[in-house]
């Protein structure tokens, strides 16, 4: 009997804050669905959901702009910040840093790249889904973070740090490449500034279905290395020594978290801190271990990511800000915290 307690006890400990959580970002949805240039009241937000009103209970108009314009992008919204926090805990627990992001070994910078060449120069390729612009995006993010895993490969340096500076050094060469061609098409100045900011204007479900299966994939491939994440935070030599293959799992590691980061950079343009805030606060909250650690994050971020765009859409309605803007006004000052409350390790 004490056995079967302890394992309730156990799987309540897990359960609870996933079921908080899930709840709290159920709600957030559906009154964000409400808000924006057009005010919708929740009764009619409910009767477009549940499909059980009336027909003259709500119009054809709120109708539409509910199910095929403010839901698709708020669910990729959450799908985004998903990943970005799931990307971000997996790094975090790979560097042993709080302070790393989905972006530390060059997927933004290469994204970014990728982005800019397409819409320099106008290419009109598309491929499994992805329009041009996030197909480059993808296409950029996964090829810097396989020359930067190569790179620290090649250096006969296997560690962790030799795969930081190889992306820290890809990353200042891709963003040199961005600045150069935006000088070069300064028609195009507008469209790049503001893909680089990021954001869910005009997203539609057509985003949200592309995207779902490679976030979904990576994150799944994440939650099944939670344990040797765990293993890998006493060091690596200990790591080996319990018998866990440390060049093998940092690989999938980082294969997984570049995935979900490429296909989330691709749907959205490049939003940051949500990946540095949301597995920070759920470590405070709920701790370290990675069995917990990456379903709230996942969650967090979502939570944070759903609330920034609505706050974009609203806050100056009806002009849209770019969420990148507002990620960045609220990391910004959470990353010298940081920086502050690890001072003694610098």
């Amino acid at each position: 009997m004490t056995s079967i307690q302890a394992c309730f006890r156990s799987v309540s400990a897990y359960a609870w804050p996933l079921l908080l959580l899930g709840g709290l970002l159920i709600l957030v949805i559906f009154l964000s669905l409400g808000l924006g240039a057009v005010t919708i009241p929740p009764s009619q937000v409910w009767a477009v959901l549940s499909s059980q009103s009336p027909a003259n209970e709500v119009s054809p108009a709120t109708s539409t702009i509910v199910r095929d314009f403010r839901l698709a992008r708020i669910l990729l919204a959450a799908l985004v910040g998903a990943a970005l926090a799931g990307a971000g805990a997996a790094f975090q627990g790979l560097f042993r840093n709080p302070l790393a992001d989905p972006f530390v070994i060059g997927a933004s910078g290469g994204a970014a790249l990728g982005a800019t060449l397409a819409i320099a120069f106008g290419w009109t390729i598309t491929w499994l889904g992805f329009a041009p612009v996030p197909l480059a995006a993808f296409a950029g993010a996964m090829l810097a973070v396989t020359l930067a895993y190569t790179i620290s490969e090649v250096s006969g340096q296997t560690n962790v740090l030799a795969l930081l500076l190889a992306g820290i050094a890809l990353s200042s060469a891709f963003s040199a490449g961005v600045s150069l061609l935006m000088v070069l098409n300064d028609h195009d100045f507008v469209n790049i500034f503001f893909w680089l900011m990021g954001g869910f204007s005009g997203r539609s479900w057509d985003d949200l279905w592309v995207a779902l299966p490679y976030i979904v994939v990576g994150l799944l491939g994440l939650a099944l290395l939670a344990r040797p994440l765990d293993v890998l935070a006493f060091g690596e030599e200990t790591a080996q020594g319990l018998g866990v293959s440390v060049r093998q799992v940092r690989l999938l590691i980082v294969l997984c978290a570049t995935l979900v980061t490429a296909a989330a950079v691709a749907s959205s343009g490049i939003i940051g801190f949500v990946g540095l805030i949301a597995p920070h606060i759920a470590r405070i909250l709920w701790g370290p271990v990675h069995g917990l650690l990456l379903p709230t994050s996942i969650l967090l971020g979502a939570l944070l990511l759903v609330l920034a765009d609505t706050a974009a859409r609203t806050v100056m309605a009806p002009i849209e800000l770019p969420v990148g803007i507002l990620t960045a006004l609220l990391g910004a000052p959470f990353f010298l915290y940081l920086l502050h409350a690890r001072r003694e390790h610098f």
